[in-house]
């Protein structure tokens, strides 16, 4: 081949790949245009908290600052009824990072409270420069089994201050103090690495419940980015920067794979993006799953990952979680797997047994769900095998641990009940209830204008 020919291929090549466009450019925030609004300052921002390993005597709080501020410190005390939150409060240090973006230079601190006593409500604040933040509380969990509920949200990702907040504000608003919110990956939407504004807007949309009630974050396809044209995407330095997460997963792999127990349930967080990437890593987490299952004795578990091990919506599979990780599920008797990534509600149980009735047997229930305003079509394969589907429609999950039982509810962002069940444990083992209507009406795509044959809509054109 002539070295024009060779040229010619070379630009052919490159421009049938997809490009990842910055986010201003595809306007998925509410920023305008050439206006720094995210930018870091003295004021401590973007403050979360993220569960440990043991999460009755420990917690970690993440915050922002510019530059100016080099030294991580918070401050903890018992919380008090009265203002004097200061008097007695320790300092606490902690570390720093940097991370230069489209809104110039922060630094990211992180802190981890340790010694804590069980079942106690703490108050602390983080330091800026010259200032603190507000006084923020939060419980820590009970040493042993006991009651609890949590929330799970799915993919947020676009038009997420726009969109996406009144999903997590009434999510809170309706259901009193949960212990942990559940985050199944895609919380932002950019893969170029421009997308400061968007974790912005993702922090503002859940504002100061971040620092109240600690996240269980699972990193999804949005959450990485390319390096090159070529190579495989990498895990965005602002997932490292905004959590903390416990070190316990295999190595490589602990800053997205790791597990924590709490009152009794055993919550796991897997990558599937690295999984799909590549095999090797895909195997590894099995591995690594299958000792930590063989290990526990917890009576429920609950295992999260982005990419849906069953798919709900139109061309999409992903064969490799069914050959690794299905059987892993299956064998250790894991109670739920709650996903993301396909932009449509599915529910199915085992679906090889079709467990939908109060006697028979529980398997493994998958779930998909969706917070934010990207929505897809649902397959027919899905629409006939799945106990219950959805389009066009923005929801949120209660989740409910007692001792014997476990109760979901999936809600829509104005308050109905779309789906919902129970897991019921007896003397015979774990038992399925479906608590939803045979008649109960499903939700439709009502886009008139579709952006895309297997989509309602895109998420981006909500903001202007």
């Amino acid at each position: 081949m002539n070295n024009p020919s060779r040229l010619l291929f070379l630009v052919l090549t490159l421009s049938a790949l997809p490009v990842d466009l910055p986010a201003h450019e595809t306007r998925n925030t509410l920023v305008p245009q050439g206006y720094v609004h995210y930018a870091p300052g003295p004021i401590p921002d973007r403050v979360a908290l993220v569960l440990t390993a043991d999460p009755a005597r420990s917690q970690t709080v993440t915050w922002r600052t510019n530059a100016g501020v080099t030294r991580a410190v918070a401050q903890l005390n018992k919380a008090l009824p009265g203002p004097g939150l200061h008097l007695g409060a320790r300092d606490i240090d902690g570390r720093t990072r940097p991370l230069e973006t489209e809104n110039g230079v922060a630094h990211h601190h992180a802190v981890t409270f340790t010694g804590l006593e069980p079942d106690t409500l703490y108050a602390y604040r983080v330091r800026g420069a010259d200032t603190w933040s507000e006084w923020f509380q939060f419980r820590t969990a009970k040493s042993s089994a006991a009651p609890f509920s949590f929330l799970y949200f799915g993919d947020a990702q676009n038009s997420i201050r726009s969109h996406f907040s009144r999903v997590i504000r009434e999510a809170f608003a309706a259901h009193e103090r949960p212990a942990l919110l559940l985050h199944a990956g895609d919380l932002v939407n950019s893969r170029s690495g421009v997308h400061d504004d968007e974790w912005g807007e993702w922090f503002d949309a859940g504002g100061f419940l971040h620092g109240m009630v600690p996240s269980f974050p699972v990193a999804g396809n949005h959450e990485f980015i390319r390096r090159d044209v070529f190579g495989p995407r990498v895990l965005s330095p602002h997932w490292t920067a905004h959590f903390s997460v416990p070190a316990n997963g295999p190595e490589g792999l602990r800053d997205t794979v790791y597990y924590v127990e709490y009152q009794g349930v055993l919550l796991v967080a897997l990558d599937s993006m690295n999984a799909l990437q590549d095999e090797a890593l895909a195997k590894q987490q099995a591995e690594w799953l299958d000792r930590l299952l063989s290990a526990s004795a917890h009576d429920w578990v609950i295992v999260s990952h982005h990419h849906p091990v069953h798919s709900v919506s139109l061309g999409r599979d992903n064969p490799l979680l069914r050959e690794h990780w299905q059987p892993l599920y299956e064998k250790h008797g894991v109670d739920l797997v709650l996903q993301g990534h396909d932009h449509a509600y599915g529910r199915g149980a085992n679906l090889a047994e079709g467990t939908t009735a109060i006697d028979d047997d529980a398997g493994t229930v998958y779930v998909v769900s969706v917070a934010g305003p990207k929505m897809y079509l649902v397959a027919e394969e899905a629409e006939s095998s799945m106990a219950r589907v959805g389009e066009e429609v923005q929801l949120y999950q209660v989740i409910q641990i007692e001792a014997d039982r476990l109760r979901y509810a999936s809600r829509t962002v104005t308050g109905e009940v779309y789906d919902a069940f129970e897991l019921r444990m007896t003397e015979e083992g774990k038992h399925l209830v479906d608590l939803v209507p045979a008649d109960a009406p499903r939700s439709t795509c009502g886009n008139p204008d579709r952006p895309r044959p297997d989509r309602c809509w895109n998420g981006v054109e909500l903001v202007d």
